[in-house]
Order: structure tokens, then C-alpha cells, then sequence
């Protein structure tokens, strides 16, 4: 299994922290877009590490148009010598609409679209394919060569797409390379929700001619992690957990992954807290075993084995979160993890 860790949104440490990241054992660096851009720390990573993947975990596709990932993607794949992984999501319409001011509609279509979209316009750069690209979101007709990258040797990046609900988790298996699964998902969930729609969207791109299957594509999953070296911080973490479902619970497009574990009627009660700002209560909804549905919930020296036996033989790559641990603990866990 794969081991992504962040970086931070800091450019004068961007670099000092993927290197050490590399070190320790990691396979991928992410970088996030919440109050920072998410593609600069990328581009100082670049420079200071050779052999893990640069992701972006994730950046707002719609509040881009294709052209511009494209050309961004090219940019970080070619200064990165290939390592460059763009990871998209759509956000929600309230963020796309009022903070961004874009368009927004149909969002697993037009995701779907988005990323044809920046392949069409990668094929014209690396394959001098004419760009005759008319859909309908988006088009893109026109491209000179004073507009086409010239560094092309390293060809354009994967694509991995954030995705919940089955439609988005479709568009993720028919034109992307991967899928950023949301850490508020449960196991059950993932085995019976996002594999059988991810399947679906297999046979729509094998049936375009294209060969999709889970063997060339990667599931990234960023599970919770509770752990702690003693009772204090088992239980500051347990709260901090309990605090993030209670949170992503309380989105109503989420109801069906509590629904997963019969736990569907909670997310009602998390929705009128949330807007009573009651947000430090919400976490006492979130019990000892509906917790474990969400987190693997262990000792450090028992993070990796229990991954693996929940996750093994499903997830490729995981992100999970354990920062709090010392150093040699979290590269421990790293390498077990890594270890065929």
C-alpha cells in the first residue's frame, strides 16, 4: 500500500517538508486547497525531491476552467519529471457559486466533461491530435503553437478525482486514473457502494475502447486514525474524531454512508445542531461503535496491520492521519505499511 503524507501551505518550508516526507518512507506528497493555493507548495516540492508522487488532494476543478488545469497539470508533471498527480473535486454549489462565482450544474456530468475536457487538450500538446473539443459544458476549438508547451517529454499527469456519491464515483471509474474516497466513509460503504459504481464506470470506458479495471487504477482512501501513546492522547484523539464525523455527518448529501451502517437517522439531528452552531455537542451523537465504522481505532504499533486487514486487498494508497506520533513512530508505520 501507498503512504501519502501532507505539506503544509508555507513555500519557504514546502520543500524541507517533502524531502523529509520522502525520506521517511512516504510514496506521495499532497497538498490541500482550503485558505491556500494548493499547486505552489507542489512546485517547490518538485525541486526538492526525486521519487514520490506530487498530488493535489484536491483542487477545486470548477472553480478552474479545463484549459487552466491542463496547462498547471503540464507544468507540475514536467517540472516533477512525471511524478505529478492532479487530484480534482467538485466542492458544493454554495462554494462554487458565492465564493468562486462560477457555473454549476449537473456536477458528475459536468466533471465528467471537465476531465475529457483537459485529455482532449493533452492530446493536442503530446499527440498533436487537432483540438476539436464541444460539449456541453465546455469547449475548446482553438490552439496555436505560440500557446503549446514545448517541455513535452514527460506527457500529461494522472488524473485522480474526489468523488461520494455513486454518479461521481462513475465519472471517477470511466475517465480518471483514481479516486479520492472521503475519509467520512465506512467500510461497508466503499465494498458495496463505491466498488460497484466504479465498476459501472469500467465498462462505460471499456465499451468506449478504453481498458479500465481496478488493475490500472488506484483507490486512495484517507482513513481516521485514533491512536495514542497513552490514555490522554487515545482520548484527545478519539474526541477530535468524533468532532470531524459529527461535522461531515451533518451534510445532508452524506446521509447515505451513515445509511451504510444504519445510522441514517443521525444525520437529521447533525444537520439542525450544525445550524444551531452546537458544534461541540454534535460529537457526543457519535458513539464508541459507530466511530470504529469510520477510524481505525488502535494502538501506533497496530495502525498498519489493521489497515491492511480492513483495507488490503481494496485501497492502494492511504493518507491516513497520525502527525501527532514522534517521528520514528510515524516512519514505522510508513514502512510496514509500504512492505509488500
Amino acid at each position: 500500500m501507498k503512504v501519502d503524507g501532507g505539506i503544509g501551505w508555507d513555500l519557504k518550508r514546502a520543500g524541507a517538508q517533502a524531502r523529509e516526507l520522502e525520506e521517511m518512507g512516504y510514496s506521495g506528497i499532497q497538498s490541500a486547497e482550503t485558505g491556500h493555493d494548493p499547486f505552489l507548495p507542489l512546485a517547490f516540492a518538485a525541486q526538492e525531491t526525486k521519487k514520490v508522487d506530487l498530488i493535489t488532494g484536491i483542487a477545486v476543478a470548477f472553480a478552474r476552467t479545463p484549459m487552466v488545469l491542463a496547462h498547471i497539470g503540464h507544468d507540475l508533471n514536467a517540472t516533477s519529471e512525471g511524478r505529478f498527480v492532479l487530484g480534482v473535486g467538485s466542492q458544493i454549489r454554495a462554494h462554487i457559486t458565492k465564493r468562486f462565482s462560477m457555473p454549476w450544474s449537473s456536477p458528475a456530468a459536468r466533471m465528467r466533461e471537465f476531465i475529457l475536457a483537459m485529455r482532449a487538450i493533452w492530446a493536442t500538446w503530446h499527440e498533436g491530435e487537432p483540438l476539436q473539443f464541444t460539449g456541453r459544458f465546455y469547449t475548446h476549438t482553438l490552439m496555436t503553437p505560440f500557446f503549446t508547451p514545448t517541455n513535452r517529454e514527460f506527457g500529461a499527469p494522472r488524473v485522480f478525482l474526489a468523488a461520494v456519491g455513486p454518479l461521481m464515483t462513475e465519472a471517477a471509474g470511466e475517465v480518471a486514473d483514481g479516486i479520492i474516497v472521503h475519509a467520512f466513509t465506512t467500510e461497508k460503504y466503499l465494498r458495496e457502494t463505491t466498488l460497484p459504481a466504479l465498476e459501472r464506470g469500467f465498462a462505460k470506458a471499456r465499451a468506449a475502447g478504453v481498458d479500465k479495471s481496478l488493475a490500472n487504477f488506484e483507490i486512495s482512501y484517507p482513513c481516521f486514525v485514533v491512536t495514542g501513546r497513552d490514555e490522554q492522547e487515545m482520548q484527545a484523539a478519539k474526541q477530535a474524531t468524533r468532532q470531524q464525523i459529527a461535522f461531515y455527518g451533518s451534510t445532508p448529501a452524506y446521509k447515505p454512508v451513515l445509511d451504510s451502517v444504519g445510522a441514517g437517522e443521525l444525520q437529521g439531528d447533525l444537520n439542525a445542531m450544525s445550524k444551531q452552531g452546537r458544534w461541540v455537542d454534535m460529537a457526543e451523537l457519535i458513539d464508541e461503535d459507530l466511530m470504529g465504522q469510520f477510524a481505525v481505532v488502535e494502538e501506533p504499533n497496530r495502525i498498519a496491520a489493521t489497515i491492511k486487514s480492513r483495507f488490503g486487498d481494496v485501497v492502494d494508497r492511504t493518507s491516513a492521519a497520525y502527525a501527532q506520533l514522534p517521528a520514528d513512530v510515524r516512519t514505522s508505520i510508513v514502512r510496514e505499511l509500504t512492505a509488500a
